[in-house]
């Protein structure tokens, strides 16, 4: 075992010690009782000549006292380290070369950590959920119903379903299933002539499938996220047919998710049908009970505001007592905000909600290229100036982007940023508190 396994058997809050020293208790009452028997074993009965040499009489009491002892506790910490590989391969298939107690101890430690709820959807909402799984599995992500093109667009109107592509990404974001379960969830049929499947993500097809056995899309969900034991919940906006439609500068009106990139141009507003679509109870548990809300990162105009734009969430969002905090996007991203900077990300949901106070964070990046990103992008880095309009929230800049892949964020760095802002807000309150005291 190494050092830091042998340490987490100490932690606090494994409900591992108790047990452990129990066990120790018990194997040296055990061993006393077998000294005992020894002992009587001596003074009763005459053992032959080579019984000395055998049981080393040669070597004075104390020496095979600290020799037994030794080989004990060598014994004693093979066993444990070898029960570790065993009872980690078996519990966990995949994982044959952890401990237990790391397995022990990240269920433990996850379990009591922070309520997130993160809202958006594309790969942006599943970047920060696999960073963010890493330090809590009281996450809940909500994502957007409004998707009508590629496969879950095809799925959406041959079957009757809610597009199930953003909640496909997410589950394969938070599932601790083995790399190549993930990898063959996300795998994308090729598309063939004549193919009806080509095209087709096995996850999407699976969601699917089991919406069909269950009975229901929001059982669907939920048993594949239990197959893929998935760290979290995935829950949809709504439930409803909701249809996202867009209305440009010049007054033309887009019809569709998947035709407002097309346009060439940001839309002037974006609005759902039906504009009181139902929210998913679920959901807004989710938000009420948060004590962290997490919009973005995503496409502004279809992945993140389809979302707000429920009635009850954009309410929900504002009943709640969780701080809110935006991420911003790390590049633009064509026919959709083109030329935006963080703070016209901030002024779009504002003007979407109709609230100034939207969040009470923002998050953007602050590694910006020394080069320009390469034509065939069609994107620009996004920029937060510190002097810009964020409706009063307060601009927080930290290293988040991914730096081989400049239009996506890194996971890790953005969950890092996320939970240091979260565990600020305590110290923070704690200077309010005293300041306002002094």
């Amino acid at each position: 075992m190494s050092r830091s396994g042998l340490t987490k058997w100490m932690y606090f809050g494994l409900h591992i010690k108790r047990w452990l020293v129990l066990l120790v208790l018990a194997v040296a009452i055990m061993g006393l009782g077998f000294a005992y028997l020894l002992r009587e074993a001596y003074t009763v009965l005459t053992f032959p000549d080579w019984a000395d040499e055998a049981t080393l009489q040669f070597i004075p009491r104390w020496g095979r006292g600290l020799l037994f002892v030794s080989v004990a506790s060598g014994l004693a910490v093979f066993a444990a380290w070898r029960l570790n590989r065993s009872l980690a391969a078996t519990l966990v298939p995949g994982s044959s070369g952890s401990n237990i107690v790391d397995l022990v101890y990240q269920r433990r430690t996850l379990a009591r950590g922070p309520k997130i709820v993160a809202i958006g959807g594309g790969t942006g909402l599943s970047n920060l959920l696999r960073g963010l799984k890493q330090y809590t599995s009281n996450l809940t992500a909500i994502v957007t119903v409004a998707d009508d093109g590629g496969s879950s667009g095809r799925l959406r109107r041959d079957r009757n379903v809610i597009p199930p592509g953003d909640i496909r990404n997410c589950i394969a974001a938070l599932a601790e299933a083995e790399p190549l379960v993930t990898e063959l969830f996300q795998h994308r049929f090729e598309e063939r002539d004549g193919d009806t499947i080509g095209g087709h993500a096995f996850g999407n097809l699976f969601i699917t499938a089991m919406a069909d056995v269950t009975g229901s899309m929001e059982r669907g969900i939920a048993e594949t996220s239990r197959v893929l034991a998935v760290r979290g919940q995935i829950v949809p906006a709504s439930l409803a047919d909701v249809t996202l439609n867009a209305r440009l500068s010049n007054g033309r009106m887009i019809r569709g998710e998947s035709h407002i990139p097309e346009t060439g141009e940001p839309p002037a507003e974006v609005f759902i049908e039906p504009s009181d679509a139902p929210a998913h109870p679920q959901a807004l548990r989710a938000i009420h009970e948060a004590d962290l809300i997490v919009i973005g990162p995503g496409s502004l105009y279809t992945s993140i505001l389809p979302n707000l734009l429920v009635p009850e969430i954009g309410q929900a969002l504002f009943d709640s007592n969780a701080n809110r905090l935006y991420i911003s996007n790390v590049a633009t991203q064509a026919g959709e905000t083109d030329g935006y900077t963080a703070a016209d990300h901030i002024s779009a949901i504002q003007r979407h909600i109709g609230r100034t106070d939207a969040v009470q964070i923002v998050l953007a990046n602050s590694n910006l290229p020394s080069e320009p990103l390469p034509k065939e992008w069609k994107s620009i880095p996004v920029t937060a100036a510190g002097d810009a309009d964020y409706g009063g929230a307060r601009l927080v800049l930290l290293d988040i982007v991914d730096h081989d892949r400049r239009y996506q964020h890194d996971g890790e760095r953005l969950a890092s940023a996320v939970m240091r802002l979260y565990y600020e807000r305590d110290l923070r309150k704690q200077a309010a508190v005293a300041a306002k005291n002094d």
